[in-house]
């Protein structure tokens, strides 16, 4: 396989599998939503060809070139919308009839294992996309996975939150439902496998480590990797409402993705065979393994992609597009201007701030405002950021997402997805060797303007002192 279609590139699954497929000889046509949200490597600009492809509306499918061997069907909405579940069903349909006029000879689609006869709706959507797939006129093989394990998965950090925040848990009965966990490195693997490969042409394949475990069972292992204590305890009595609260209170999901795991949760995930392994020639790795191996990344800070970073992680679907354009006209705007001795210094602190670094002043105030953002429905500071020292177009960064970043330009732009009566900007730029702050707001209604008069005092001690540190020249003053 020379030319491979990848669907859902800026994905977490398509992040790491991009650079396989590249190390495997292939060139690889990426398609994304947004152009703004995909960021090239220089290493990798002339193996890649970046193309905007939405797949519920058929215009764009135009931009599939005709001469591709392969593609990799990788893009599912976990309640990204009320109507997913058609428009799953409808998506599937048009990417068949756009692959089927091109030279493709196999399509590869990650599904979920639906071996249950009662299933989850979104389950249950992904076995539709399956039928649909199905019936293009090239071969197609289904990779079918349960909980993948790995740095940045949804389900990795869902059980990191829950293992770390609490000592003694009284949890749901689906706690007790049985699953079959694989660790990503070896889906990854599967995934590269079966590009090419006759023998796995028109069939599907459940993919899953050696260990069936209950969801209690993996969170006492994982705490056991830890060196943790836990002790837990599973009552009849949570709902499904107050199962998807518990979740979203204490872990860093959204509410939406919380709905949307308990009702799978509640599904036996068990692969029927292990086929596929032993056609590979794969041993995958243990549930201890890939916990050990997650935490490896994460220490080294090379988590290449996380979960947080997709829209989903949000409470608004946008393109990046659409808003790195900065309003001026019927807005409130925070101008602050401070030299800066040391540009440096300046933008490495401007390239670390969120996260674990936090936000240099008033820490305190900014988690606050993240704890009432949660309260009332919104992300909070629960994301963080994938990685400490690097940021990129489309990531995460607490209850902002980036829409603009260049070091050589020496500019971050970031957009905020908290819950607000309008829309909100932060700009850092340095110019002629001062450091322009600019918060920009812009009001919806009389709901907007009061809040803006309301917070301006808090706003005006924030980013006053925000911005007096990150201009501090410290390296000078060791000195």
């Amino acid at each position: 396989m020379n030319k491979v279609l990848l669907t859902g590139a800026t994905g977490y699954i398509g992040k790491r599998l991009l650079p396989v497929l590249i190390e495997k000889g292939c060139f690889v046509v990426c398609c994304v939503r947004d152009k703004n949200k995909f960021h090239i490597e220089d290493s990798i600009k002339d193996s890649i060809k970046v193309i905007e492809l939405d797949l519920t509306k058929k215009d764009t499918f135009n931009n599939i070139p005709k001469d591709i061997d392969a593609a990799y069907y990788l893009v599912h909405s976990m309640s990204t919308s009320d109507d997913y579940f058609e428009l799953e069903k409808q998506s599937a349909i048009n990417f068949r009839e756009a692959i089927n006029t091109t030279s493709a000879k196999q399509v590869i689609y990650l599904s979920g294992i639906v071996n249950s006869n009662s299933l989850s709706k979104h389950l249950q959507s992904r076995k539709n996309v399956e039928i649909e797939l199905s019936k293009g006129n090239y071969a197609q093989t289904t990779v079918r996975a349960g909980i993948i394990i790995g740095s940045g998965s949804a389900s990795f950090e869902i059980i990191r939150d829950l293992v770390e925040k609490l000592p003694i848990m009284v949890t749901p009965k689906w706690l007790k439902t049985r699953c079959q966990p694989i660790g990503i490195s070896d889906v990854i693997k599967i995934l590269t496998g079966v590009l090419g490969h006759n023998q796995t042409y028109n069939k599907s394949f459940d993919i899953a480590g050696n260990e069936i475990l209950t969801y209690k069972e993996m969170l006492l292992g994982f705490a056991k990797v830890r060196g943790l204590k836990r002790m837990i305890w599973t009552v009849p009595v949570m709902t499904p409402k107050l199962s998807s609260y518990w979740l979203y209170f204490i872990t860093s999901t959204s509410y939406k993705l919380a709905v949307s795991l308990v009702d799978s949760m509640k599904v036996e995930v068990i692969a029927k065979d292990d086929s596929i392994i032993k056609l590979l020639n794969i041993t995958p790795l243990s549930y201890e393994e890939a916990i050990k191996k997650a935490f490896s990344k994460i220490e080294q800070n090379e988590v290449v992609s996380s979960w947080k970073d997709s829209t989903v992680s949000g409470r608004i679907n946008y393109r990046i597009s659409d808003y790195i354009k900065v309003p001026q006209f019927g807005c409130f705007i925070d101008v602050r201007k401070r030299p800066v001795e040391n540009q440096e210094k300046c933008l490495e602190k401007i390239w670390k701030i969120g996260g674990k670094t936090g936000w240099y002043y008033g820490n305190w105030l900014w988690k606050l405002r993240g704890f009432f953002d949660k309260l009332f429905g919104g992300v909070g500071l629960r994301r963080g950021r994938t990685n400490i020292y690097d940021i990129n177009s489309g990531d995460t960064l607490d209850f902002w997402r980036v829409l603009y970043a260049d070091k050589t330009e020496k500019r971050l732009l970031l957009f905020a997805e908290m819950k607000l009566p309008g829309e909100a900007w932060l700009e850092f730029k340095i110019q002629n060797n001062t450091l322009i702050q600019t918060a920009t707001f812009r009001p919806k209604g009389l709901l907007g303007r009061l809040y803006w008069y309301l917070v301006l005092p808090f706003h005006g001690f924030i980013f006053k002192g925000l911005i007096t540190e990150l201009t501090k020249n410290d390296a000078a003053k060791n000195n």
